[in-house]
């Protein structure tokens, strides 16, 4: 049974939100769903998450802010 974990990661000062989000993220089971709300699109985090086996999408807010969905990438959907 799949799950949608969220964290909120506004406000906090780098490098926090990237710490906190690769440790949720490796928290995450096949088809199991993490949303991260950001102060900003966390570029660095990208590439982290990329070389560690997920996918994420990211959505602008209307407050400025953004909503990064990430998921495992099983092994039949390769990156």
């Amino acid at each position: 049974m799949s799950r949608v974990m969220n964290l909120d990661n506004r406000g906090l000062e780098p490098p926090e939100p990237m710490i906190r989000t690769l440790e949720a993220a490796a928290a995450l089971g096949e088809g199991d769903v993490l949303v991260v709300l950001n102060d900003r699109r966390p570029m660095f985090l990208y590439p982290r998450l990329e070389q560690k086996g997920f996918r994420h999408e990211t959505d602008d807010l209307s407050d400025g802010g953004v909503k990064i969905t990430i998921r495992r990438n099983s092994p039949d959907r390769p990156a």
